[in-house]
């Protein structure tokens, strides 16, 4: 079954491209993969402090995984697999992609701010050449609506 990987992160274009992953999901009888990174520089402190501060990230990220997660079972009758990895976002998604063979789309939202797309779609766009999957990047600001009558 082929998956769409969806970054799961704190940024607003998230709830878009999680949605557009599921979309599509649901009407080719795929899958979705959720990923979610904890960056290292999140750990440097002494050890057992470290520890803490891992597991908390990763009950946090459980948390906002679900809600998603339960969106997509009712709503799109899609059930989603969640993936945590630590190191550095760009890295760790490309990871992903080579340790899935499954993985047939990598699905990013795309800021709408001044700022430009976020840094994952600047890094990944980047290198998508060298990439073993499309990418399909997915506007922050599509209505409901549009991202129905897309997918």
């Amino acid at each position: 079954m082929r998956k769409f990987l969806v970054v799961l992160d704190d940024s607003r274009e998230c709830l878009n491209a999680m949605r557009f992953a599921a979309m599509r999901a649901s009407k080719t009888g795929g899958g979705v993969q959720i990923l979610s990174v904890i960056p290292p520089d999140e750990f440097n402190h002494w050890i057992g402090v470290g520890d803490i501060m891992r597991e908390e990230a990763r009950e946090r990220i459980e948390v906002h995984y679900e809600v998603f997660a339960k969106w997509m079972r009712d709503r799109q009758n899609v059930d989603p697999e969640l993936v945590i990895r630590e190191g550095r976002p760009v890295d760790e998604i490309i990871a992903q992609i080579r340790d899935d063979p499954d993985i047939g789309v990598l699905v990013l939202g795309a800021g709408v701010d001044k700022k430009g797309p976020g840094p994952l779609v600047t890094q990944l766009t980047k290198t998508a050449g060298a990439l073993p999957v499309p990418i399909t990047i997915v506007p922050g600001d599509l209505s409901k609506d549009r991202l129905e009558a897309i997918t």
